[in-house]
């Protein structure tokens, strides 16, 4: 069964140039790009989009680094979108991802780990929603 999910270029990767490197390493999976679009975001929308993590020490951090520059939303699609994607990305601390992941490669901390996914089908669909709106899902 196809499903969808949410990846987030951070502004660190794409800083660098590395948006066509990690959209390549998630076509190479078997997914599909579903839309993409750049932005730059507000405080108020990374506190909107992060709002699980207010209260926890990393979050001033986490919303500083994420209002730095633009970002890369990308909806995938394909069979286990979310499962697959994570696997892509490797593990939240680049320390901890398995060499040739996307975080391991290109990850500077746990913060500026390149990318954030969507960890469940529902939150997918929340996160999804955020950044797109059906029209621009293809």
């Amino acid at each position: 069964m196809s499903e969808r999910t949410l990846c987030v270029i951070k502004p660190n990767a794409v800083s660098r140039n590395r948006i066509g490197t990690i959209l390549k390493a998630f076509e190479d999976e078997g997914l599909r790009i579903a839309a993409a679009r750049m932005t730059l975001l507000s405080r108020s929308q990374v506190e909107d989009f992060y709002a699980e993590h207010k209260g926890k020490g990393f979050f001033e951090g986490l919303v500083k680094f994420m209002t730095s520059g633009p970002i890369c939303a990308i909806v995938l699609e394909g069979e286990d979108a979310v499962g697959r994607a994570r696997k892509v990305m490797g593990a939240t601390n680049p320390a901890d991802a398995a060499p040739g992941t996307l975080r391991a490669t290109y990850g500077e901390s746990i913060t500026e780990n390149a990318i954030h996914g969507s960890d469940s089908p529902l939150s997918a669909t929340r996160e999804i929603a955020f950044y797109f709106k059906d029209i621009d899902i293809y």
